[in-house]
């Protein structure tokens, strides 16, 4: 199973939280981010976005179908991000769309360094794969990719 964590692009500041949009600087690193994934992305991959209008905005702009996940909204926590994706049972490759610290504490998790806290930048994205070597269950780090290195 392949796991990609994409936080939103920058969004303005203000309330209600779940309201907030994307900025100009934002759809751009959206788009660079889609772009990006446009050849890499396999076609058969759930998309799982935050019901924030930031986070759905940020996932349009793959035009592709996604799903909204009323439990990986602002405040989840690293366990809801992994139970909606099914990790590490899922088939296929899952995106999850979503916010900081949540997916920084999800990568951490995955990682193996539950004391610490990783920051993703808005816009960025982060891809993990799950393996298994004889016996041993692993985690790669595929990718880290940033919408001003593409």
């Amino acid at each position: 199973m392949d796991l990609l964590l994409w936080r939103h692009a920058e969004a303005f500041d203000g309330t209600p939280d779940l309201a907030r949009r994307l900025t100009p600087k934002g759809h751009k690193q959206a788009e660079a981010i889609a772009a990006w994934l446009a050849d890499r992305l396999p076609k058969q991959t759930r998309i799982l976005v935050s019901p924030a209008a930031r986070t759905q905005e940020t996932a349009q702009a793959l035009k592709r179908r996604f799903e909204t996940v009323a439990s990986i909204a602002p405040g989840a926590d690293a366990t809801a991000v992994l139970a909606a994706a099914d990790w590490p049972n899922a088939n296929g490759a899952v995106l999850v769309v979503g916010h900081q610290p949540t997916l920084g504490e999800t990568a951490a998790l995955l990682l193996a360094d539950e004391t610490r806290e990783f920051s993703v930048k808005k816009g960025g994205l982060w891809w993990l794969s799950h393996r298994v070597r004889g016996e041993l269950a692993q985690v790669v780090l595929r990718a880290v990719v940033n919408p001003d290195l593409v």
